[in-house]
């Protein structure tokens, strides 16, 4: 510790670098995982490699800065391919830059796994809308594992540390029973009142794995603030639509209840999954202390 002191006060700049750079890695591998989870294939091989067969070489699959120097064409038969790689490959460095700036290293690290995992069902939920086991009731064991290794994920720190992660698995079970209950009583109305299902059993296990990152009032937040968010979403892209006679660039995808492409509008189906991911990357870089505030006094009223 006392060298990483050193080091930090030294060059300010090279930890935060370090984050930044880390985090267009993981961004990287993370849009392997995307396109390759939900079409069941293997995450580790073959290699990284064009739409036409051919392998990618390492210098042409720099994070983020690949995507400029290529001008968005693959180098071996010059199709394009998406900007949304190198937007996930920035997204997550800036992210991961976030924590290291807002938190202290060990709960740094935490934040970094936690936001990963947002990131990755994000865009599968926007892709294929479902979310993957893995990333909620894997990822729900990830926040639980972490929170008997790192307290400090819940806040706990100061006593010894079995006390403290005892207290902080007992916050990370409350966030997953809790928040994956309350989205399943919500969604349960909701199926009776409207008579056709309202919300996805992966809305639910997802709400889960937020918890075990953030305790039940992040579960909480994450569910009304994903429905703040969705709506917001939803009223922009509908405007867009209605005025441009076109689909929002951004629009999120659109279904029936039978499941067949629909263009966005009421009754249709749409993904709940980055609302979700987005109110819960809020309530975990900046809102955290605010709410935990709120429920204090709302208990102390109550």
């Amino acid at each position: 510790m006392a060298a990483y002191a050193e080091l930090s006060a030294a060059f300010p700049w090279f930890f935060p670098l370090v984050a930044c750079v880390f985090g267009a890695c993981i961004g990287s591998f993370l849009n392997v995982v995307i396109y390759r989870v939900p079409a069941g294939k293997s995450i580790v091989t073959p290699g990284s490699h064009c739409g036409c067969g051919a392998p990618i070489a390492w210098h042409d699959n720099i994070p983020v800065l690949s995507w400029f120097l290529l001008r968005g064409k693959a180098r071996c038969c010059g199709r394009p391919y998406a900007f949304r790689y190198a937007f996930v490959e920035l997204l997550t460095a800036l992210l991961f830059l976030a924590c290291w700036l807002l938190f202290p290293p060990a709960k740094a690290v935490c934040g970094m796994i936690f936001l990963s995992l947002l990131i990755g069902a994000t865009f599968i939920d926007l892709d294929h809308m479902i979310i993957p086991d893995a990333f909620t009731i894997g990822g729900a064991m990830i926040g639980l594992t972490l929170s008997l290794l790192v307290p400090a994920l819940h806040g706990q720190a100061g006593d010894l540390w079995i006390v403290d992660s005892l207290r902080a698995v007992t916050a990370s079970v409350q966030g997953m029973l809790i928040g994956s209950g309350l989205v399943l009583w919500i969604a349960l109305v909701a199926e009776a009142v409207l008579k056709k299902e309202a919300m996805g059993f992966g809305d639910v296990k997802f709400v889960g794995a937020i918890g075990a990152f953030c305790g039940w009032q992040g579960a909480v937040f994450a569910m009304f603030g994903g429905a703040i968010v969705g709506t917001l979403w939803f009223a922009v892209a509908l405007l867009w639509q209605k005025l441009s006679g076109r689909p929002a660039p951004v629009a999120p995808k659109a279904e029936t209840p039978e499941g067949e492409a629909a263009p966005l509008g009421f009754g249709v189906h749409v993904p709940f999954g980055p609302m979700l991911a987005i109110a819960g990357a809020l309530y975990f870089l900046f809102f955290e202390r605010w709410v935990a505030a709120y429920f204090e006094q709302l208990g102390a009223l109550l």
